[in-house]
Order: structure tokens, then sequence, then C-alpha cells
């Protein structure tokens, strides 16, 4: 009994040790400080608030895994673009994942790839990335950062596969080929509005679903001219964007300098756009869609903007609320 009890002893000292040597060294990766700074600035007491009423109690069958533990797993699915099997094997890889999620694996495992598939179908279901994302933006405006006297408009692609290798032998019919848009969204430096649609959409015609009525001025580009004409009762300030070369068609002289000016002013509030797409393409990795259906699409889509909320609202000192 000695002799196979001595191998336990010596692996549990190595991995406390694993986790000393981690805390204290000096180096501190893009990762831990990526997965710090959104772990201080998430409002996990109102987000778990949120979701609980529909979380399994547990009362038949295998307790449940923590609720905080499952939404800190989702998140972190979300941020790193991962399938459920690739944060599964990311928890195990990763010491900055684990502590995030909060898994110590020298006395537990990590929940499986089918336990968050059920915990995301919860999500789909009851509507609760939406709430998640309200929840979220309740929060910013709280503190003062989700301004709403105006609201910028506009879309962008994302690409949905074209494989046919699934139950049905199809592609997915929401999913339409155009130039532009997979979802529409906007913003006021902060996302405010999410709304998913197939790409075939027209940009103009979703502006009705997009204000949130108390925005003074309504901002977009080209492809929103004629969104005055399709507001009924509140009508916000428009300053849309002329069709390309209506500058260029101008006789030269004042009145084309005044113009162009004006579009160039327009250009660069509208910029404020791009970043919100920049942090959930480029830093997030989302650039196409994992999912088939826009109901799907449209939930994960919610998570994403509301966890760039977070990301691009940490500069404004929200940090401290950690």
């Amino acid at each position: 009994m000695a002799a196979g009890f001595r191998p336990e002893v010596r692996f549990h000292v190595a991995a406390q040790f694993s986790d000393l040597e981690y805390s204290a060294r000096r180096k501190q990766t893009r990762r831990d400080r990526f997965l710090g700074e959104i772990d201080a600035i998430t409002p996990w007491a109102a987000l778990v608030e949120a979701i609980e009423p529909h979380y399994p109690k547990g009362k038949r069958g295998r307790p449940p895994i923590g609720l905080e533990r499952m939404l800190r797993m989702y998140v972190a699915q979300q941020c790193f673009n991962l399938s459920d099997e690739g944060i599964e094997d990311a928890v195990y890889d990763s010491q900055a994942i684990r502590r995030f999620v909060g898994i110590d694996l020298s006395r537990e495992d990590a929940p499986d790839a089918t336990t968050l598939l059920q915990f995301r179908r919860l999500l789909e279901r009851h509507d609760l990335t939406r709430v998640i994302f309200e929840r979220i933006n309740a929060h910013l405006q709280e503190r003062g950062l989700l301004l709403r006297e105006g609201t910028v408009v506009d879309a962008t692609l994302i690409a949905a596969p074209p494989s046919t290798k699934n139950e049905n032998k199809a592609r997915d019919p929401e999913m339409h080929q155009t130039r532009k848009g997979k979802k529409r969204n906007v913003v006021t430096g902060l996302v405010h509005t999410v709304k998913g649609t197939a790409a075939n959409v027209s940009d103009v015609s979703q502006v009705p679903d997009l204000l949130h009525g108390e925005e003074d001025s309504l901002h977009g580009d080209a492809g929103y001219i004629g969104a005055e004409k399709r507001l009924d009762g509140h009508r916000p300030e428009t300053h849309i964007a002329c069709k390309r070369g209506t500058v260029r068609a101008m006789p030269e002289g004042p009145a084309r300098e005044r113009v162009r000016a004006a579009e160039r002013q327009k250009a660069q509030l509208r910029s404020i756009v791009e970043h919100p797409f920049h942090v959930v393409k480029n830093l997030f990795g989302y650039r196409k869609v994992r999912y088939r259906g826009l109901t799907k699409n449209t939930a994960q889509l919610h998570s994403l903007f509301a966890l760039a909320n977070l990301y691009r609202a940490r500069r404004w000192g929200l940090l401290t609320q950690g």
C-alpha cells in the first residue's frame, strides 16, 4: 500500500507547485492581461441574476455545474472564437483560461463540450444572450458610458460556410449572397442595438428597428439614403452620405469644396462604427458564422457585441468596478 500511495502524493505536490509557480512568475502574457480585463469589467452578479431563473436547480440527477463557472466558460469561448470542444481543450491547455473560469485540475475536471452545448442552447432557447446584452448596456449606462444623443447605422459582412455536409445536405436557407451585410448594428461609440438579417436585405429597410427613439441625429453611409422616409413618429436629424461620385460630378468651385468638407466631416463621425466591428472581427476572430440559421447566429452576435462594449469601455475607468 505504501508503494502505491507515494506517486499520488508526488503528483499532488507537483500540481500545487505548478500553480504557485504560474502565479509568482513576473511576465504577464497578453492572454493573461486580456482575460484579467474581461474579468474585471464584466458585471458577473447581474448576469448570473438574469440567467439563474432558467438554470437547472439539480433536484433530479447529477448536481449541475455552478452557473457562474459555466458563464465564464461561455465568455471565454466567445472571446477566443472557439468551438465547444475547442474551449474544453483550451481549459486543459491554458492556465490563464483555467484561472479565468475557476478550475483547479488537481481537484476537479473541466466542464465538457456537451455540458457547454446544453448551456448555450439554454441561452438561445430563453433569448438570454439578448438579456445579457441589455444588462451589460444598463451597467454601462449607469456609469454614463452609453450615450444616446446620436446613432450611427452600418452593416458588415460575415461569411457563411458554403458547405453542404450537414443533415439536410443543403446550404443554410436563411443565408444569401450579396455585397453587404450579414448583420446589422447600430453604435453610438458603443453598440446599443444588434439585429441579424439575411444578407440580401437592404440596409435602409432596417433603420426603423435600429433606433432607440431618443437620438437627436442619425448618421449613415450612402446605403441609408432615404432613411428619413422610413421613420414614423420620431424623426431625428439625418446626416447620410452622398452617393459615390456625386462630389466628383460637381463643377469646380466653392460649392464643391463645401460639399466635400461636409462629406469629410460625416465620414469622420461615421468611422466610430468601425471600432466595435474591429473588436468582434479582429480581436475576437469572428469572421465566419459558426451556426446554421439567423436565430442562433444573432444570439451569438448579442454576446459578442456585449463583450465588445465592455472591452472598449475598459479605457474609461470601468476596470475599477471589478
